[in-house]
């Protein structure tokens, strides 16, 4: 009997380690998952008959430095069973679509890079990835957008652009500010 007591002793501290670590991955998941797009819908594309369908997924989110810009992008997602349990290596074709949402204002305090990484998300267990960048047209006063996917080893060519020319917005709006000004 004293014998039990001592191994539920011994027990206790690494249960209650084990529930700290669980926590915490829990805890960075859910920041994590903060930073994700918010899916808008999916359509399946490719019946697959014992596991999940193809499909294309619309996302949207907002650009974290330039307040009043919204992107939106489509992605296919494999289904099967390597595409449910995350094995699946992603096709390179994405389309994008960024807009004027609100009267743009820059938030970085520090002047912006050029073609700088917006958002970024794995595509492939390992080695691929798709990236959203962002770049100023000085000229035109055009904030430009591009995404397109990378491999460790060799990329792909495809990709897709979008253009969002900072204007007013509204009556109220008349301080149009110049991209220029905040990139390098």
């Amino acid at each position: 009997m004293a014998l039990g007591k001592e191994r539920r002793g011994e027990m206790r501290p690494k249960l209650i380690g084990l529930a700290v670590v669980v926590f915490a991955l829990l805890t960075a998941w859910s920041a994590f998952a903060a930073d994700e797009p918010d899916l808008i819908f999916r359509r399946s594309t490719v019946f697959k008959w014992m596991s999940p369908n193809d499909k294309l997924a619309t996302y949207g989110l907002d650009d974290p430095e330039v307040e009043g810009v919204a992107c939106h992008f489509t992605v296919p997602e494999k289904g099967g069973f390597k595409g449910w349990l995350g094995l699946a290596e992603q096709v390179s074709d994405i389309s994008l679509s960024c807009r004027q949402i609100a009267p743009i204002r820059f938030k970085a305090k520090a002047k912006l890079e050029q073609g700088e990484d917006m958002f970024s998300q794995r595509r492939s267990l390992f080695f691929k990835k798709m990236q959203i960048v962002r770049g100023c047209d000085a000229k035109r006063n055009v904030l430009v957008y591009m995404v397109y996917s990378d491999k460790l080893i060799d990329g792909s060519p495809k990709n897709s652009t979008s253009s969002v020319p900072i204007m007013p917005w509204g009556a109220a709006d008349t301080a149009v500010q110049k991209c220029g000004e905040f990139f390098k």
